[in-house]
């Protein structure tokens, strides 16, 4: 590890931002009854009994060199070391029989987490470890890894039936119209990605090596592409016409038989009969009729068929990082309002909410240009293949990390939803997902040039 990527010292912050992120999950998982632990709520991922065993293991297999745990070695150190990516169509075949009783993996999660505090907050270690440079940014990966999978977790139990999870109170039927499908001009000028390679602030390895890229002039909605905008495309036979899809799209939709955004449900009609079909939104916790204001949640698949629909183009991420923090005045900002931190008014962030809201319910968080919902509320898809930026260098406890995924089948995604913490609304922040994968609260927009 290099200095130029570290938190040089150990802040009392991190401790309480830990353990606030292990309060986050642990309320996930209280949402279970124990039988939904060994359910698989989505066909390429673990069963939810993975995820309970994994944050714990991944804290102590990252921690322990540093702190030096003295813990015991664990079957569970490796069985809930590393997670899955849905590459190459092949899908997990273990059985519920496979995976340890709730009550095994939650005697090694307390025991790790016991012991990983008793040194965290030893005088004798903690004085060691201010001069170190590496537990700073330890810490941070280990308190965003569990965010990460905070969302991770709030998707694959929104995929859960409603009667698999304990209930809570769901969304407010929300009749509102959508606003209309503007679009704003962005004029040219600069867009900076990722982080300068010194810089002290944390970032995972694939937000260093910062790029200022020229932008030429080009539009692109004031509004994440709304359920009521996207309605037109499936009434106009989207999901039937193979001209709005690339080929290996067009086959992804014809070998799922797909009709739809994966959050939508018919409500009345048939098939045929799209232009009657009354639509609802599966919430997390009840189906509601479509809200027309709201985004829709699409794969990039569907995202760019939609963009080929209405003549226009996904964002590129220059693109999306331009309209988002750039300013008419020529100066970018550290967030699309300015550089004030992530409030609740600014836009429907940091676990406030478990469903979308409208997308012109918090005009606080437009950007200089008049962009809105830019952060929170539904990432938004780019059309940007995931890579390095230049001099990238991968972190060298977690190699794998963002490295593993430079294979041109995964696109940048900006911005952030509802699940997302506010510590992740960083501007250099970077996600990425493949093409084919609809669970997740992805949004888009599109571009004219």
């Amino acid at each position: 590890m290099t200095a130029s990527r570290v938190v040089t010292r150990l802040e009392p912050s991190l401790l309480t931002r830990l353990e606030n992120a292990r309060a986050n999950t642990d309320a996930l998982f209280a949402l279970l009854p124990p039988n939904s632990f060994y359910e698989r709520p989505i066909p390429a991922r673990h069963r939810l009994i993975f995820y309970l065993g994994h944050l714990e293991a991944f804290d102590r297999n990252l921690l322990s060199p540093a702190l030096e745990l003295g813990l015991e070695d664990s079957p569970f150190d490796k069985l809930f070391a590393f997670g899955i990516d849905p590459v190459g169509g092949g899908l997990p075949k273990d059985q519920p029989r496979d995976w340890p009783e709730i009550a095994q993996v939650e005697r090694y999660n307390r025991q790790v987490r016991a012991r990983l505090d008793e040194r965290l907050r030893d005088p004798s270690v903690t004085r060691a470890l201010t001069a170190s440079p590496e537990i700073g940014t330890l810490l941070n990966v280990a308190i965003e890894h569990r965010l990460m999978h905070a969302e991770t977790l709030a998707y694959l139990l929104h995929n859960l039936a409603l009667e698999k999870k304990l209930s809570k109170a769901g969304p407010a039927i929300d009749a509102r119209p959508a606003p209309d499908a503007k679009m704003v001009t962005i004029p040219s000028g600069i867009a900076t990605l990722g982080q300068p390679r010194h810089s002290l602030a944390f970032g995972w390895d694939n937000e260093f090596g910062m790029q200022r890229v020229l932008v030429p002039s080009f539009s692109i909605s004031a509004f994440p592409v709304t359920n009521a905008e996207y309605l037109k495309f499936v009434q106009a036979g989207g999901y039937q016409t193979g001209k709005y899809w690339r080929t290996e799209d067009w086959d992804w939709v014809r070998k799922e038989k797909l009709e739809h955004p994966l959050f939508w449900k018919r409500a009345s009609a048939s098939p045929a009969e799209d232009a009657k079909t009354k639509w609802e939104y599966r919430g997390m916790f009840a189906t509601i009729p479509l809200p027309p204001s709201w985004p829709v949640y699409v794969s990039y698949a569907e995202a760019s068929a939609f963009a080929k629909w209405a003549g226009r183009k996904l964002p590129t991420e220059e693109q999306w990082q331009r309209a988002a923090y750039g300013t008419p005045e020529g100066r970018e900002r550290a967030y699309p309002w300015g550089d004030e931190p992530a409030e609740f008014w600014r836009g429907n962030f940091n676990q406030d909410r478990w469903d979308p809201t409208g997308v012109d319910t918090h005009p606080e968080g437009a950007s200089g240009f008049g962009v809105y919902d830019l952060l929170g509320n539904g990432w938004e898809w780019t059309s940007t293949t995931f890579g390095p930026l230049p001099e990238f260098e991968p972190f060298e406890f977690y190699r794998g990390y963002s490295a593993d995924f430079f294979d041109g089948k995964h696109y940048v995604m900006k911005g952030g939803s509802a699940r997302t913490d506010a510590c992740m609304l960083r501007r250099s922040y970077r996600n990425w997902f493949q093409p084919h994968y609809p669970y997740i609260y992805s949004s888009f927009r599109c571009t004219e040039e």
